[in-house]
Parts: structure tokens; sequence; C-alpha cells
């Protein structure tokens, strides 16, 4: 199963690590599957998660909502063309500007070289209605909920789902609880 993530050109962004509402709709659709999950087919959604650490939006906008702000803001500017966003954004690796939406939420916009999708958008560190989070806390929380999804959470049940995405075992308190309490925001 995949579940259905449009993002239109001239857009790059990942719902799966920055949206918590599309999370949320992601592991509400594997757990309502008739039968079981194809385990497979989940790590490897859960693979585009990526290992780093990122921001992930809380707030009331929907993903629609979010781009079509964006594209107006980027129209009013005249920076819709793929040249003219990269002269605003700048092209180097530590280039990007922040803007904000009508949720006070900021976002970060960098420039992406790829025809079609030179706008790469992500919620900015720090910003309102975010919070921020490793990439393998957030991966082993959803398929912790998914596939074993027990009201008590072991040390054991988490590194059986860690086990799947081939993460090492969680190693102190501190790592179990990060897990633990995403976990309970996906519960909520």
């Amino acid at each position: 199963m995949k579940i259905k993530n449009d993002i239109p050109e001239p857009f790059q962004f990942n719902p799966l690590k920055h949206h918590l509402s599309f999370i949320k709709e992601f592991v509400s659709l594997w757990q309502s599957e008739d039968n079981a999950p194809e385990i497979n087919s989940l790590v490897k959604e859960l693979k585009h998660i990526g290992t780093s650490v990122m921001d992930v939006y809380t707030g009331q906008l929907g993903i629609n909502a979010i781009l079509k702000e964006i594209i107006k803001l980027l129209e009013s500017k005249d920076l819709i063309s793929q040249k003219s966003f990269e002269l605003w954004a700048g092209n180097s690796f530590s280039s990007y500007r922040i803007i904000s939406l009508s949720d006070s939420s900021e976002w970060a916009v960098k420039f992406h070289n790829q025809k079609g999708r030179f706008v790469h958008l992500f919620p900015a560190r720090g910003s309102p209605h975010t919070f921020r989070i490793k990439a393998n806390t957030l991966k082993s929380a959803i398929l912790y909920y998914i596939i074993i999804g027990k009201d008590f959470i072991s040390r054991e049940d988490l590194n059986k789902a860690r086990e799947l995405l081939e993460l090492s075992p969680v190693k102190d308190s501190a790592e179990t609880d990060a897990i633990t309490k995403m976990i309970e925001i996906l519960r909520k």
C-alpha cells in the first residue's frame, strides 16, 4: 500500500518527514489494512524519512493550504521560474530563505537543482507549530505503532520494531523515552 502523496511542481516536499497530520494519516491507513501490513513495503516507505534530524509541522494547515500560500507568495515576488527562484534563494549548500505563513509557522525554501521540482520545502528550525525529532526515532515510533501497537511499551517491543528497520537496539532510557513520546503523539 502506498499513501497518496501528490506534491505538485515546483515543490520537493516529503510530508512523511515534515507534516504530523500526514504522518498520522499514513499510520491510520496502514493500520486499517484488512490483512497484516506488508512489512517490506512499509519499511521501504519509512526509509524515505532518511537518517537525519528534522522538524515536523504540527499546525492546522493542510499540505495543500501550505503549498497554495507559498505559491501565492512566490508569484507575488515573481519567483515562480526556476532561474528567478535560484537567484533569490541562492544555490549554495547553505543558502535558503525563511517565509512565514498565515498561522505564523515558518518554512525554509531552498533551491533544488531538479527540473520541475526546484523548491525544496521544509519547516524552519524552531518555527511555531513544530517539533524537532531524529529520523530513526520517528521511524521506530511509526513502525512500532503500526506493527506492535501495544499500550504498554517495552524496550523489547521497541527493539523488535527497530530490528525490522535494521536499526540497533535502543541504548538508553533517553532514546526509549523519545520513541515513546512520539508513539503517544501518534495516538492522539
